[in-house]
């Protein structure tokens, strides 16, 4: 399939202490029928130049699952959340654009790379794009322009971590998206987790 869109490399964020995991590595978790690496990886890996994890662990086991898989810390210590691994990235992914998705995302919408980059590119003043799925906003599973890391380092310096507030200084677009037996966008806890794959069963 012919790519109509800028080249574009995949960030998944997994820097995350996964304190209500038990600190299990969510990445590694089998929420569905795959680990979530391959899921994401086979899910997206013919849309995107380069694969990245943003993590502070567990390297030798993602490339033992993925052995392309390129990876990165954050540049600051203290799991200061996804803006610090958004702000992170450009220090080592080549792409003017960068698709972020969280490691915990329980769905991927078909061709979500490709309407993120329509609904980017229907203002030259927008640096980012995020995913809206069943009205709710999912603001770490973004589009970002290179040309958003000045604002991200301005509010990293003021210590302003809300990815809703940042991203409001980059006159945001929205994908929206609908999944209508979608009872988890993302699992936070082994609760969740425990609770999705048995709605996952009944369903």
């Amino acid at each position: 399939m012919i790519q109509t869109y800028p080249t574009t490399d995949l960030v998944i964020l997994a820097g995350g202490q996964a304190r209500r995991m038990n600190g299990m590595n969510k990445l590694l978790q089998t929420f569905d029928d795959q680990i979530q690496l391959l899921k994401i990886h086979q899910t997206l890996k013919h849309k995107v130049n380069s694969i990245w994890v943003n993590s502070h662990r567990d390297y030798s086991l993602y490339r033992a699952l993925v052995p392309s898989i390129a990876y990165y810390q954050d540049e600051e210590s203290g799991f200061l959340g996804p803006l610090m691994g958004m702000k992170s990235a450009w220090t080592h992914v080549p792409s003017d654009y960068v698709l972020f998705i969280p490691c915990d995302v329980t769905y991927i919408p078909s061709r979500v790379l490709e309407k993120l980059h329509a609904v980017l590119a229907k203002s030259a003043q927008a640096e980012v794009a995020y995913v809206e799925l069943n009205g709710r906003a999912l603001y770490p599973f973004c589009l970002l322009k290179r040309s958003a890391l000045e604002q991200l380092n301005r509010n990293i310096e003021l210590k302003q971590f809300s990815l809703k507030k940042c991203f409001a200084e980059l006159h945001p677009q929205v994908a929206r998206f609908n999944h209508k037996n979608l009872f988890f966008h993302s699992i936070n806890s082994l609760d969740e987790l425990q609770q999705y794959q048995q709605l996952k069963f009944l369903n």
